[in-house]
């Protein structure tokens, strides 16, 4: 269905694009996460291009391990129409990207480890991995 010249998304749709619920939908526009999502005539809820931007930077957050109330307080500070927000704004970002930083290298090590037995296991076993 198109709004003007826009793209208009269901429910159903944007649920099968982002892998998220109808509920869970639901819950990112309760919590303010999302924009008040536009309705059609008969009430039903209609995603424009801008929600589904914005649920991929959420979603890509959320994967990262991104508390949801700092998700919260960055669409609060990006619902600002001035620079104000923009220095809390980086802090937040730089801050995840430290903790995905640290959840990257603990990662690494913890393959090291697997990667260790593997050789040991097929050594053990005459299988090339």
């Amino acid at each position: 269905m198109s709004v003007g010249t826009a793209r208009a998304y269901t429910v159903s749709e944007v649920s099968s694009q982002t892998g998220l619920s109808a509920h869970t939908l639901r819950w990112y526009e309760q919590v303010g996460l999302l924009d008040p999502v536009h309705r059609d005539a008969a009430g039903r809820r209609r995603y424009s291009d801008d929600d589904l931007g914005r649920l991929s930077f959420l979603l890509k957050l959320r994967s990262t391990g991104m508390p949801v109330r700092d998700m919260i307080r960055f669409v609060e500070l990006s619902r600002l129409d001035n620079d104000a927000g923009v220095a809390e704004k980086l802090q937040i970002l730089v801050d995840h990207r430290e903790r995905v930083l640290t959840q990257i290298n603990a990662l690494q090590e913890d393959l090291k480890v697997i990667e260790f037995k593997i050789d040991i296991y097929s050594g053990i076993a005459g299988i090339a991995t």
